[in-house]
């Protein structure tokens, strides 16, 4: 069993060492990159079935685009060029050659196959997404169009960690095209509620849904909309963004329709996401000083079955009825594991099961046999239940049922004794020198007073909340006139 550091010893060491004892995702013979591991990947696959799901209701289809886009495609568009030019990777040759150098053979890019013109290994796709869409629209008859893309993306990140920040990801995309702006904004507003749906519902993790401010919004976009969670640290975290994109890259790659009376105009856009950062989010919202920690909605495995015996003979008939109790299992659970291993004491099995982050373990031994029934345990508060083997489905599915409403209700009194109102600025530095959170503060409006208090304490506006009262008050800062709060934090 791995041994997993204290939060409140490490807790960044803590997080590396619950994705180590789960076996989430190792480190990748690359710099900032990352091995997705099969439990990880299995967390991941179910986040997109959910979403997908969603998305398809909605009206949206999937296609796939181009890993590599033409280097001035991203030049059409300033902004955007501006927002990602740190951050590109870029391929300049098509194939290598062997030398020798010292007596050594050695790889270098072949000169005759120099690109005429370099390629963008993708950071976003919206640039090659609409140069399409200026093939595919001619009319209002071929709008809205409403394409997600599930794919990878490379942005070349100087700190990187595990989930959170890697410079290959993976994520989806949501590119749509509109015959008016009202209609594009309540794409991107509708967007925005999928996902504070699924980072509630689904994630069991709460979030403060609002626009983000001029200083933090997308390169290319007029409004950009995300979802802000609290992490056990009481740091945020950006769980997922949602952008009005108007119609800058329409005129940067000239896509325009014709509508119903004859006109031209130039198309609405929006474009959404949300990728694997989700799992960091997942980790450190509900995990603990055991190990992962793990909404039943998106665990790997919902249950598992451990089979108990102190001799041969109790070995067979414990593990025979494990293997009839997970397959009784399965209609509500899916695969459900039987832990029949030999060579692993019952104790370091319950270890490795709650570091892996399975909600439930039923146990099953001699005695049990003899009397029809199991004790059920839930992975987070570790409450055991007898449960009769003839109703074990049943009970399992009112227990998942109650461990995923449990996570939400104990995350959001995590972030609830975290949340403060204040009006004082010597309040807001101590407040940030000392424990953190989530501090909702009266703001000027003005981005060099919001940049101002950054440099000053690390500590940024997350979002202006979409359902925030009309309240006048003096900015945390500067003291003038502010018509609302906003939301404070350090931030991942």
């Amino acid at each position: 069993m791995a041994e997993i550091t204290r939060r409140a010893d490490d807790y960044s060491r803590w997080y590396q060492d619950v994705i180590q004892a789960a076996e989430l995702a190792d480190y990748s013979p690359v710099r900032g990159c990352m091995v997705i591991r099969p439990n990880g990947y299995a967390i991941w696959e179910n986040i997109q079935r959910v979403l997908d799901d969603r998305f398809k209701e909605l009206g949206h289809v999937n296609a796939y685009f181009p890993l590599l886009i033409p280097k001035s495609f991203l030049a059409r568009e300033a902004a955007h060029v501006e927002g990602f030019a740190k951050e590109c990777a870029i391929v300049t040759h098509s194939r290598l050659k062997t030398v020798l150098v010292d007596g050594k053979t050695t790889v270098v890019p072949d000169p005759e196959s120099r690109l005429e013109e370099e390629l963008i290994i993708r950071p976003t796709s919206e640039t090659v997404i609409w140069d399409m869409y200026r093939k595919w629209i001619q009319s209002y008859r071929d709008l809205p169009i409403l394409i997600n893309q599930w794919a990878n993306v490379v942005r070349w990140e100087m700190r990187t960690r595990l989930f959170l920040r890697t410079t290959e990801f993976l994520w989806q995309e949501g590119h749509t095209a509109h015959a008016t702006a009202a209609e594009a904004r309540e794409e991107a507003l509708r967007m925005l509620e999928v996902y504070r749906w699924f980072y509630e519902e689904v994630m069991a993790a709460p979030v403060i849904a609002g626009a983000k401010t001029a200083n933090e919004r997308f390169a290319g976009a007029v409004e950009t909309y995300s979802v802000e969670a609290m992490m056990q640290d009481r740091k945020a975290l950006q769980g997922a963004t949602s952008h009005d994109l108007g119609q800058n890259f329409a005129r940067a790659f000239d896509v325009t329709f014709q509508d119903a009376e004859g006109a031209r105009d130039f198309v609405w856009a929006t474009s959404w996401g949300l990728s694997t950062r989700s799992i960091g989010a997942l980790i450190m919202t509900h995990s603990d000083d055991n190990g992962l920690v793990l909404p039943p909605r998106l665990a790997w495995r919902k249950a598992v079955v451990v089979p108990i015996w102190k001799n041969d003979g109790e070995m067979s008939a414990t593990v025979e009825a494990g293997r009839a109790l997970a397959a009784a299992l399965k209609p509500v659970a899916g695969v459900v594991p039987v832990d029949d291993r030999d060579k692993l004491r019952p104790g370091g099995k319950y270890t490795e099961w709650e570091q892996r982050g399975v909600p439930v373990r039923f146990e099953i031994g001699p005695r049990d046999v003899a009397a029809a029934q199991c004790v059920m345990v839930s992975r987070h508060d570790r409450k055991k239940t007898p449960v009769p083997l003839a109703g074990a489905a049943r009970a399992l599915a009112d227990e998942l049922a109650r461990i995923q409403a449990d996570l939400l209700r104990l995350a959001q009194g995590r972030r609830e004794s975290a949340t403060v109102r204040l009006e004082r600025w010597d309040d807001f530095r101590a407040l940030y020198e000392a424990e953190g959170g989530f501090a909702w503060c009266h703001w000027c409006g003005d981005g060099a007073c919001e940049a101002r208090i950054q440099e000053e304490t690390k500590v940024s506006i997350r979002n202006i909340p979409l359902d925030r009262e009309a309240e006048t008050g003096a900015c945390i800062r500067c003291g003038r006139p502010s018509a609302g709060r906003v939301v404070f934090a350090q931030a991942y």
